[in-house]
């Protein structure tokens, strides 16, 4: 490639200073190196010239570290480190020859270091988070589809990196900070995040804070959930809001049009294993919201999410007869219908509103979408399941279904069986209509039971996203 045109050390009888010199070869580069051809014809020495700068400028910023005096002078050194990481960031795009012979010039140590010198700097905002951000995207281009490359950034970045900054005030630093992580993490580096779990959580707080932002999702949905064991240990460790962000974006997962994979299949098995396991738990905490005090509480609402999930989970063959032999989640989904119903009955609170579901309802308030969920989730665990079906009719459920349910041909019992004073099953009034046939047991799909649909049951925020994100490539910062 043609090299950059060197400015004269004197224009006009002027002496220009190295530093402008510098920036305007910088800048030149940068623009060369974002054709390909050039990146892939770039000589080494061009590299070690650019680390060169960033050293010296480097050290700039650590003088100014240790005595806050020297930091008013630091405006051209940020400039330069700026344009050397831009240079270097343009540089590594689909080029593995340059990410190599870049990381081989110690260049990931150099930028990661100077990144941590940024937290302590005082200077002007703006000219210090544009050389932040510019390093981070660097990193995030080095690493990209080159694995000895994400070794060196997880080696020197991991943790100390990630923990500063993807609760950072900035939102492009979280974003540019989420993009490393997500390109550098791999299996065997799940075990360092579980031993790292506020790394973890630090994630879907910032996918709870920048749902637009597509990194922090991708984390969470090709990385997270395809380890149970970190699931769970981040589930015991987050605040209420924060699993509710989580439980979202698995309610999102669960309810894509892609089916589960082979390979999913047992990861998810997992995960409701810890959902039916925290709803038998703690699925009376909802009772709360009764008091007016307590009409906004995170534990309540938490659990109320665990609901959205098991529905969503009941509908795959693949975990519904799991759930189904689950221990006590039938028992308990039970127990709460008709301690709602007697709450809802016996005083005014926020259960009182929804006296029953109708087929066709809206749902539009968090009690009667409650409500909905646990009569879908009672008529799931019921499909084509005599042992169930028979445990229901024991505990007499059957009308305190029928009371909050209006019995037309689309209401979710249509897998119970009434016994008859003969002995004999018949199906519920109205099952032989349209969609069941006479005794036919099945799972209730929202549309069909009037309850909270696909569509209009989705968090907000939540969607599956299919578009990746594109590296950062040539983005000025």
């Amino acid at each position: 490639m043609a090299a950059p045109r060197q400015l004269p050390a004197r224009v006009s009888g002027i002496m220009v200073p190295a530093a402008i010199q510098d920036l305007e070869a910088l800048r030149a580069l940068t623009a060369l190196f974002k054709e390909q051809r050039n990146r892939e014809t770039a000589p080494r020495t061009i590299f070690q010239r650019v680390l060169d700068i960033l050293k010296k400028s480097s050290h700039a910023v650590e003088l100014a570290c240790r005595d806050p005096s020297q930091a008013d002078g630091l405006a051209s050194s940020l400039q330069l480190i700026t344009e050397c990481f831009r240079c270097l960031r343009n540089a590594c795009i689909e080029c593995f020859v340059n990410q190599n012979s870049i990381r081989n010039l110690d260049a990931v140590c150099i930028a990661v270091d100077l990144i941590f010198l940024f937290r302590e700097l005082r200077v002007e905002q703006e000219a210090l988070l544009t050389a932040f951000r510019c390093g981070l995207q660097f990193l995030g281009n080095i690493a990209s589809r080159n694995e000895a490359s994400q070794s060196a950034v997880w080696l020197h970045a991991f943790p100390e990196l990630f923990l500063s900054c993807l609760n950072h005030p900035d939102k492009k630093i979280v974003s540019y900070s989420s993009m490393i992580l997500f390109t550098s993490l791999n299996s065997a580096r799940m075990k360092d995040l579980e031993e790292n779990l506020n790394i973890a959580i630090n994630v879907v707080e910032a996918h709870y804070k920048q749902p637009e932002s597509e990194w922090p999702f991708l984390i969470i949905t090709d990385h997270f959930l395809k380890s149970p064991e970190l699931v769970k240990a981040m589930y015991a460790k987050m605040s209420n809001q924060e699993r509710v962000t989580l439980l979202d974006i698995i309610i999102a997962k669960v309810m894509a049009d892609e089916p589960l994979t082979r390979e999913e299949v047992p990861v998810y098995l997992s995960h409701a294993e810890l959902f039916a396991s925290t709803f038998v738990d703690q699925c009376r905490l909802v009772l709360k919201l009764t008091s007016e005090q307590y009409t906004d509480d995170e534990e309540a609402l938490a659990t109320i999410r665990l609901l959205d999930v098991l529905c969503e989970m009941s509908v795959h063959d693949d975990l519904l007869g799991y759930l189904q032999a689950y221990p006590g989640l039938l028992d308990r989904g039970v127990d709460l219908l008709r301690l709602i119903h007697v709450t809802g009955t016996d005083a005014t609170n926020i259960f009182s509103a929804c006296s029953y579901i109708k087929a066709d309802s809206n749902v539009a308030n968090m009690a009667e979408g409650f409500k909905s969920h646990l009569i879908r989730l009672i008529g799931n665990l019921c499909y084509k399941n005599r042992i169930n079906q028979d445990k229901v009719n024991e505990m007499d459920a059957i009308h305190l279904i029928l009371d909050n349910c209006r019995p037309d041909d689309r209401n979710p019992l249509g897998g119970v069986r009434h016994p008859e004073p003969d002995g004999r099953q018949q199906p519920k009034p109205g099952s032989d209509c349209q969609h069941g046939g006479a005794g036919a047991g099945r799972r209730v799909p929202p549309e069909e039971n009037g309850l909270r649909g696909r569509e209009e049951g989705r968090p907000a925020g939540s969607e599956v996203r299919s578009r990746r994100p594109s590296a950062v490539n040539q983005r000025s910062v």
